[in-house]
């Protein structure tokens, strides 16, 4: 995937023009000593983002925190969520889902036929020359391959709009492959709107159809992992994270807590709640980062491919936490929205833990952040 300057700008069909920001510059602070476990983690991190990738990794860009089995605890079941009892389950369990970050879906309307053609799909595209990707897929970031997985034979990974657009009139069979995006789309935004309710927020997609856009990431990982965790050690920021299980297999998720292994039933959706569920949140939802990584069995040398859609939020957002239901309620119905958002937050007695910040930038930042030791989102946290 281009990394390059002039690559960073919006490629969303949005209906708001963009405005391109150049990449966030690096700090220049010099680094005092400190005895804080804050400052030491702050530190080895920049310090190991200096490292050459052979050195701060095990293999290409996966982490070393996201291949290390021996690092993890007993795999356990996720919470099971019916799609068919959506809203009312979610109000329920929410203290379970909010501290957890996550959830399988199950009884909802994709079929496994689908799944798999549009695996089926995504193996095609996988199987395509080089050339032939770059010809036919965007290279405008954050859209296409990455392109730091070149120097990884074993891992691959692919980000494509909602439509799966592509750049050549050539007709590459992917029908499938849109037919599941529009179809994993919708329940996503289903999961959205109920999530928003059940914490006591109004949902902005509501209001503003264009203030939500969704992508599609998939991956395939191939080869002998040594018994490590396969999938792109990659981030990029989203609310909610929809995972289609197509193969029972255990899987690990970098939680706010710790990192977990976790075992979805095969066919069901596991939900995964992103950064900017927690920030629209004011911190009422822990979050999980990136997108779940695959178990390989010692010594396998199969492929294993990945499908997760994003609902993500369009690069010229600016993203801060959302105004309560009530409080919007009490005004009238109108709803204040970003500069105002913060009078709005100090007119209740709810602390406004996150300050407003840019989307574009916190998503360049955390997509090119090589050792992921701090959560991005402390530098926004407001200091009480």
């Amino acid at each position: 995937m281009a990394s390059s300057t002039q690559d960073h700008h919006q490629h969303f069909p949005t209906p708001i023009a963009t405005t391109s920001a150049p990449p966030p510059t690096p700090s220049t602070t010099t680094t005092t000593t400190s005895t804080s476990t804050s400052s030491a983690t702050d530190l080895l991190s920049r310090l190991l983002h200096r490292l050459p990738p052979s050195l701060s990794t095990t293999t290409g860009t996966t982490p070393l925190l996201l291949r290390r089995r021996s690092s993890l605890s007993t795999t356990t079941s996720p919470p099971t969520i019916p799609f068919t009892d959506l809203t009312s389950t979610i109000s329920s369990t929410l203290p379970t889902i909010s501290e957890l970050g996550y959830f399988q879906l199950t009884n909802h309307p994709i079929p496994p036929e689908l799944a798999r053609s549009a695996e089926s799909d995504s193996a095609t595209i996988f199987n395509l020359s080089s050339h032939q990707k770059h010809q036919h897929f965007p290279t405008t970031w954050p859209l296409g391959f990455d392109d730091d997985d070149d120097d990884d034979e074993t891992q691959h990974s692919l980000f494509l709009d909602s439509a799966c657009s592509t750049e050549s009139s050539s007709e590459l069979g992917l029908s499938s492959l849109r037919e599941f995006t529009r179809e994993m789309e919708k329940v996503g935004l289903a999961v959205v709107d109920a999530l928003t309710c059940a914490v006591g927020l109004r949902n902005p997609g509501l209001d503003y159809p264009g203030s939500v856009s969704t992508l599609v990431w998939i991956s395939e990982s191939c080869g002998d992992f040594g018994g490590k965790m396969s999938g792109s050690g990659r981030f990029y920021p989203y609310v909610v994270g929809l995972h289609y299980q197509i193969r029972s297999r255990s899987c690990s998720l970098l939680t706010d807590s710790a990192l977990v292994s976790v075992l979805p039933e095969m066919d069901s959706i596991l939900i995964t709640l992103g950064d900017i569920a927690q920030v629209w949140s004011n911190g009422k939802l822990k979050k999980v980062r990136g997108k779940p990584t695959l178990s390989m069995e010692e010594g396998s040398d199969a492929s294993s491919s990945s499908m997760s859609l994003l609902v993500t939020l369009p690069l010229e957002s600016t993203v801060s936490p959302l105004i309560p239901r009530a409080l919007i309620s009490n005004n009238g119905g109108t709803d204040h929205h970003e500069d105002e958002n913060k009078d709005v937050h100090e007119e209740c007695s709810e602390v406004r833990l996150f300050s407003s910040f840019s989307f574009e930038d916190y998503a360049w930042r955390v997509y090119h952040e090589r050792v992921p030791l701090k959560d991005p989102l402390d530098r926004y946290r407001n200091k009480l």
